[in-house]
Parts: C-alpha cells; sequence; structure tokens
C-alpha cells in the first residue's frame, strides 16, 4: 500500500514536471542538458522531466519601458532634461534571451547614448520644435541596434524636455513678449481693417449720394423740359386756333392793324430789354403818329 502511495506521488511529480501549459502571446525556451532545445508556443507541452527544463518564458506582447530621464547637453551648452518611453516588441525569442544577457537593460542604454548623441548636435530651440524628428531617428537607431537581439522597435516618444529654471523663466518672458507682440499686430490690424471699412462705406455713400443727385437733376430738368415743351405746345395751338379764327372771319387790315397793337402792348409789358415789331404793326404806328401831329395842330390853331 505504501509502494501505491510512493509510485503515485512519483507519477504525479513526474507529470507535473511534463506536462506545460503555455498561455496566448508567450512562449517557452526550453533547454535539454542545458543547451537550447525548442521554443514552445501556446498550448500543451510535454517535455522530458529532469532532463529538460524551462529557461524563460518569453512575452511576444508589445511591450513599453520608460528610460530615465537624463540630462542631455545642447549644442548651446544648455543642460535639459529629457524623459523617453520606447514601445518594442519581440520577434526571435532565442536571440531575445540568449545573445543579450538583459535586453531591457540594453535597450535603455543604447537610447541613453544616443539621445545624448542626437540632442547634444542641435540647439536649445531645436530640440523643441523637431520632437517628431529626434523621435524618429531614435527609432532607426534602436531598431537596427536591437535586430541582433530579436527585437523590433515600434516607436519612441520623448514625454517631456524640461529645461533649468532661469531658462524656463526667459522662455516664459519671451513667449509674453511674443504673445504682446501678436496681440498689439492683432489688434493694428483690426483697426486698419475698420478704418477701411469705414471709408469705403463713406466712399460708397457719397458715390449713391452723387448718383442720386444726378438723377434728381436729370429728371427735373426732364420735367421742366416736358413742361416748356407742353407750353410751347399749347401757344403753338392757341396761335393755331387764333389764326385759323382770323383766317375764317376774313379780317380787314385795320383789325389785323389793331390786334397786332394789343400784341405789341403784351411784348411791351414783358421782361425783354428788346422789343421786336412786326413788320404789320409799322403801318399802324405811323398812322397813329399822323393822327397825333394833326390833333396838335388843331390845338395850335384854337389856341390863336
Amino acid at each position: 500500500m505504501v509502494f501505491l502511495i510512493v509510485l503515485l506521488v512519483i507519477i504525479l511529480i513526474i507529470a507535473f514536471q511534463s506536462i506545460k501549459i503555455v498561455k496566448q502571446s508567450e512562449v517557452y525556451i526550453i533547454e535539454r542538458l542545458g543547451k537550447y532545445h525548442k521554443i514552445a508556443d501556446a498550448g500543451l507541452t510535454i517535455i522530458v522531466p529532469f532532463i529538460d527544463q524551462v529557461r524563460s518564458v518569453v512575452s511576444l506582447k508589445q511591450q513599453t519601458m520608460d528610460i530615465p530621464p537624463q540630462g542631455v547637453i545642447t549644442k548651446d551648452n544648455v543642460t535639459i532634461t529629457i524623459d523617453t518611453v520606447v514601445f518594442y516588441k519581440i520577434t526571435d525569442p532565442a536571440k531575445a534571451v540568449y545573445e543579450i544577457q538583459s535586453l531591457k537593460k540594453g535597450i535603455e542604454y543604447l537610447a541613453i547614448t544616443t539621445i545624448r548623441d542626437i540632442v547634444g548636435k542641435m540647439d536649445l530651440d531645436e530640440t523643441f520644435s523637431s520632437r517628431d524628428m529626434i523621435n524618429d531617428k531614435l527609432r532607426i537607431i534602436l531598431d537596427d541596434a536591437t535586430d541582433q537581439w530579436g527585437c523590433k522597435i515600434d516607436r519612441v516618444e520623448i514625454k517631456d524636455i524640461t529645461p533649468p529654471a532661469d531658462i524656463r523663466d526667459a522662455m516664459e518672458k519671451q513667449m509674453n513678449a511674443e504673445r504682446n507682440k501678436r496681440a498689439l499686430i492683432l489688434q493694428a490690424e483690426g483697426e486698419r481693417q475698420s478704418a477701411i471699412t469705414i471709408a469705403e462705406g463713406q466712399k460708397e455713400a457719397a458715390i449713391l449720394q452723387a448718383e442720386a443727385d444726378r438723377e434728381a437733376k436729370m429728371r427735373r430738368a426732364a420735367g421742366e423740359a416736358d413742361a416748356i415743351k407742353k407750353v410751347a405746345e399749347a401757344k403753338a395751338k392757341e396761335i393755331e386756333l387764333v389764326y385759323s379764327a382770323m383766317k375764317n372771319a376774313s379780317p380787314d387790315d385795320k383789325l389785323v392793324q389793331l390786334k397786332s397793337l394789343e400784341a405789341l402792348k403784351e411784348i411791351a409789358d414783358g421782361e425783354a430789354n428788346k422789343v421786336f415789331i412786326p413788320f404789320e404793326a409799322t403801318s399802324a404806328l405811323s398812322s397813329i403818329g399822323s393822327i397825333k401831329e394833326v390833333l396838335k395842330d388843331d390845338k395850335t390853331k384854337k389856341k390863336e
């Protein structure tokens, strides 16, 4: 009975040592007698107990690693602190285990030296405006260097760049000055645009007023011309009617002379400085003059 119990325990130990369950997104590095044997993928794996052993469990997921903040001296001799994060993924588990003692330490040290090399060739202002360029250079260099370790660098991101306190104060003052400058420029631009708009409005109003005055004068002149035309037409019609009436009445010379004198009186009462006397009225005027002379001679004889 005791023998069976011991045998059962031995079987359970052997089974526990032989059967391995590998999780998804992980692999086991299996060694046999201290030498690399195989890579066990996700699922059930059976190994030889006491001969095979699991050397390492490697995750195939994308992993992140924070690089400790590093003090870097720029090209213009300013010491800044750069905080970086690296995104990487293991593509060859065997190389990641056997080609380097510690993959994370290797990536960390390589990233630190590369950052110092890249940023050391740049000015302070350039480091702030060229983050994407720094990230790309870091990724390319780290990816090439870690390829022999079975690692793929997907991304490198600079989380923060911290300059010294005095540099920060100077930068804040510069930013405030630049902000005030932009505000003044925008204000001046707004005032200029407002003045232009007002001037254009006044110009448009003056043009419209001039057009309105011109239109009013044109309409007034057209009205006066129409009125004069109507008066002239009425006078012409009146003269035509009088002429027709006189023609139909067969006037004698005395009537014509009398009408001429009446017309002459109306003309003389006008405001004109010059009076043009019709030829027909001259005979009547001469007759009147003769009558006046005769009357004067009669008065003289009576007095004698």
